[in-house]
């Protein structure tokens, strides 16, 4: 039996109860299929793998987590992923959330402040086969110039504020989702760039680990 069979139950296991439950209500199939192919497993460290499926998240080193599985389900499916998107992820952590979005979109550019993560993400994306995942180490607050404009971006780290780099590399008719506040009082904001300016409207309180590089500044 491969390790990819041994964990399938747990990943349908994981889909059924924490995704698709009753309050959850996770239902773009899209985003179920990716949730259920994606081997969370090979995402976390070897001592956290038995715990890869449980509904909360999990330390990844450095400070940093793995989003609990209905959080990464809940973001991805409120970004509204499209096949011939091109979308931009602000902290890579541990790669998962990557994957994910490869397989819903043409291409994901991914950037991770911590330069061991992002060579550890880098290294797992690549050994598991998801080659439209470029990423780099470097500060996310000011996004990825070069290859901008994005159709969607996901940040997975809390700064106080929107960003004014990540909006200006959003394309027009493009979506956003971010969590914005402090430590305790995070919300998860979707933003859709229209007509010059921002829609937004908050959709989930969240707790994430604080965005950190030029926002400290």
């Amino acid at each position: 039996m491969s390790v990819e069979d041994e964990f399938a139950p747990a990943r349908r296991s994981m889909v059924a109860q924490q995704l698709e439950a009753s309050g959850r209500d996770i239902r773009n199939p899209r985003v179920l299929a990716a949730m259920a192919e994606v081997p969370r497993h090979e995402f976390v460290p070897e001592a956290q793998r038995s715990r890869a499926y449980a509904d909360h998240p999990l330390p990844i080193g450095y400070g940093q987590t793995i989003s609990q599985p209905y959080i990464v389900a809940f973001m991805t499916e409120h970004l509204d992923p499209r096949p011939t998107d091109r979308v931009l992820e602000v902290g890579t952590g541990s790669g998962y959330q990557a994957a994910v979005l490869s397989r819903l979109v043409a291409e994901v550019y991914t950037i991770e402040i911590v330069e061991p993560l992002a060579m550890r993400a880098a290294a797992d994306l690549r050994r598991l086969g998801y080659a439209n995942v470029s990423v780099r180490a470097g500060d996310g607050y000011a996004g990825w110039p070069e290859a901008a404009p994005f159709d969607a971006i996901m940040v997975t780290c809390a700064p106080d504020h929107v960003p004014a780099p990540l909006v200006a590399q959003l394309r027009e008719g493009g979506r956003m989702i971010i969590p914005v506040g402090g430590v305790g009082d995070q919300n998860l904001i979707v933003l859709e760039k229209r007509g010059g300016g921002v829609e937004r409207r908050a959709v989930l309180p969240v707790r994430f680990v604080p965005m950190t590089g030029r926002l400290e500044e």
